[in-house]
């Protein structure tokens, strides 16, 4: 009679046992390798994300490229790769010309390394004309193609001819012409900071850099 009640107890055991098998060989698996799906998913997902940002800053950077081209073009072209002294003198020359005054002297200065990577061309002026007339070359000086700074200034009474008017006794002679005296400083990437020099640092410089 004990026997006949243990049997469907054993059985249930066993069936329980039959289940608790499954969960561990078959269910738990299975969920972890949900779970590892669920952490690939998010991780792709994140991916997604990163890579989505980086290709709207490309396209940004794309749209930005033409102006970014042309700024980089008008640095150059502001601070050019080489000292160009050629180039230079005509630019100061045809800005003399444009505002109809005299130049006595025009020299150039050797250049030198300044600060910021750049190097540095001291120009020394001398012209002479009338007031707006060494005004308007001032101001040409300030708006050349090539990067200037005007650093100082000196005006004084020219002593050559000047307007003449005549009175009904004597002809008086009075000068309106005025000489300038200007300071003016250029530059250029060229680090090597020579007369002519080639772009970049010159072989001592190199020589001094690798000891």
């Amino acid at each position: 009679m004990l026997r006949g009640k243990r049997a469907p107890l054993i059985a249930g055991a066993g069936a329980l046992a039959i289940v608790v098998l499954l969960v561990f060989f078959l269910v738990l698996p299975k969920m972890g390798e949900v779970s590892e799906a669920n952490e690939t998913l998010a991780a792709a997902e994140g991916q997604q994300g990163t890579l989505e940002s980086q290709l709207a800053a490309l396209e940004q950077a794309e749209i930005a490229a033409p102006e970014a081209r042309a700024t980089i073009q008008d640095v150059e072209r502001q601070i050019p790769p080489t000292a160009d002294e050629p180039g230079l003198l005509l630019l100061i020359k045809n800005a003399a010309a444009r505002s109809a005054v005299t130049l006595s002297t025009l020299t150039p200065g050797t250049p030198a390394l300044g600060t910021g990577g750049l190097s540095t061309i001291p120009l020394a002026i001398t012209a002479s004309g009338n007031y707006f007339q060494l005004t308007e070359f001032l101001y040409s000086l300030e708006t050349l193609p090539r990067a200037a700074k005007v650093l100082n200034v000196a005006m004084s009474p020219s002593g050559g001819a000047g307007d003449e008017a005549t009175t009904t006794t004597t002809t008086t002679t009075v000068t309106n012409l005025l000489e300038l005296q200007a300071n003016v400083l250029l530059y250029t990437s060229d680090q090597s900071a020579g007369p002519g020099s080639e772009p970049g640092p010159t072989e001592d410089a190199a020589a001094t850099e690798g000891a």
